[in-house]
């Protein structure tokens, strides 16, 4: 087994440790694996300062160079899978089937920004005679990103690949539970030649560092990850400064289960996706809406398929499913199980803690849940699998619109009118139909209501790293 890494912070492509540090702990366990350094406020400026300088030499590097340092760190990240994924299990608990994963995917992110910041095309706008309109697109500037502990890799991945494509540099503040996978994408950066100050990492207090670096005229723009009521406080903070955002909040993404679908095909589907990362996924399927005429049977699937997952360590061999990352997610879950069934629903299977060490807690079912379960109307983010009956397309779209998230969704039909009026009707940024993958590098990923806005991934995602000029030309 590889070594879990020595975490420190990056500040002008040079490793320094913090004033003080904090624990880091394997949730199947509960050891402590590690320490994460705290940054003080003269790093704060130290990175702040060597991201202007970063941004200065990085904004004047041909797109066509920065593709080529991009994709070589990209190719580094999948020569060193095993150690990335590994260091990414022990902190934060998923298999390690799925760490590689995620390893893989986010170097999947970071390839198509990289290529496709070869392609941040303007364009020529018709006038008179002796006039040249033109529309050119420019990198923002200095980016702040804030990215969560669920997926340590990924989910930087994604702000450090659309930040450095359109040619911003970045500060970036990883998740201090699991910052690995942050401090391993960095170093490939490092290795394949990334410029100094271009990309800076950080780990800390996080309202004073959001509230440091968001305040600083260096950052041009914020990107956050996380919870809704977190979003909404940096964005207001971010207003005062009057700075753009690009905010990826939390969801509960409703699953309709249409009268025509196959039950068994659509539960085997939806608990092999309820099992990434614990549910810890904030497009995880949740709410489960399946149609009366096929209810019964879906929800008799749905336990078949439940009752065969594997509670363990994320490095055991065999574990289906493994700990929830943290203490305070398993008192969430238990709180939400006993609510809903106490409002009467159904435990299906699973339900409780599973052992006295670590965070494990199994995938969980729960059938003829009503809407008002603390569970249906806040987002669970673990493996809580919500099942309620419905009579009709209009009743299942208007309880998956009943609530303010607006992320992700999932339908099964057979049906290309039920499609289409899912894909019309639904308030979503991203709907999948007939299975469960929300998005991929080329799509853009974001949502709407309270689940954020602006898009990262695919051309969209990238534009939200640029601004337009406008450029009139008139020619004596």
């Amino acid at each position: 087994m590889s070594a879990y890494p020595e975490i420190r912070l990056l500040i002008d492509n040079q490793w320094r440790r913090g004033a003080t540090d904090a624990p880091i702990l394997d949730p199947s366990d509960e050891r402590v694996i590690g320490r994460v350094p705290q940054a003080g406020a003269d790093d704060l400026a130290d990175a702040l300062a060597a991201a202007a300088r970063g941004f200065a030499t990085w904004r004047r590097t041909a797109p066509a160079e920065r593709a080529r340092i991009m994709q070589g760190a990209v190719a580094l990240m999948r020569e060193r899978v095993e150690a990335i994924a590994t260091a990414i299990t022990l902190e934060q608990g998923k298999p390690l089937a799925q760490a590689r994963a995620e390893v893989l995917r986010g170097c999947d992110l970071i390839a198509w920004d990289a290529e496709d910041g070869r392609r941040l095309y303007g364009r020529v706008i018709p006038a008179e005679p002796g006039m040249r309109h033109t529309v050119i697109r420019e990198p923002a500037g200095v980016v702040a990103a804030f990215t969560p502990w669920n997926f340590p890799m990924s989910s930087p991945a994604r702000k450090v690949g659309g930040a450095l494509a359109a040619g911003c540099s970045i500060v970036l503040k990883a998740a201090e539970e699991t910052p690995a996978g942050a401090v391993l994408l960095a170093q490939a950066f490092i290795d394949a030649g990334l410029p100094p100050g271009v990309l800076n990492l950080v780990f800390g207090d996080p309202a004073a560092i959001s509230s440091r670096l968001i305040a600083d005229p260096v950052v041009r723009l914020v990107t956050f990850t996380g919870s809704t009521a977190v979003g909404k406080q940096l964005t207001e903070m971010a207003g005062r400064h009057m700075k753009p955002v690009i905010m990826e909040l939390g969801g509960h993404a409703p699953v309709i289960v249409c009268e025509d679908a196959d039950p068994q095909a659509a539960a085997a589907a939806s608990v092999k996706a309820k099992l990434n990362n614990a549910g810890q996924v904030c497009v995880a399927p949740t709410r489960f809406y399946a149609h009366a005429a096929l209810y019964e049977r879906f929800v008799a699937a749905f336990k078949a398929e439940a009752d065969a997952v594997r509670v363990g360590p994320g490095l055991a061999p065999g574990s289906d499913i493994g700990p929830v990352t943290n203490a305070r997610r398993l008192e969430a879950l238990q709180a939400m199980v006993d609510d809903a069934v106490a409002r009467g629903a159904r435990l299906v299977s699973g339900g409780h803690r599973v052992g006295r060490s670590g965070y494990h807690f199994p995938l969980t079912v729960l059938a003829d849940v009503p809407d008002d379960a603390l569970a249906m109307r806040e987002e669970p983010f673990g493996p809580l699998c919500l099942i309620a009956r419905v009579h009709s397309l209009d009743e299942a779209i208007a309880k998956a619109n009943s609530l303010p998230f607006g992320l992700a969704g999932y339908a099964f039909t057979e049906s290309a009118r039920n499609a289409h009026a899912l894909g019309e009707r639904l308030e979503l940024g991203n709907l999948a139909i007939n299975h469960l993958v929300s998005a991929v590098s080329e799509t853009p990923f974001g949502g709407v209501k309270d689940s954020g806005y602006g898009r990262e991934g695919g051309t969209e995602g990238l534009a939200c790293y640029t601004h337009a000029k406008s450029i009139s030309h008139k020619v004596h």
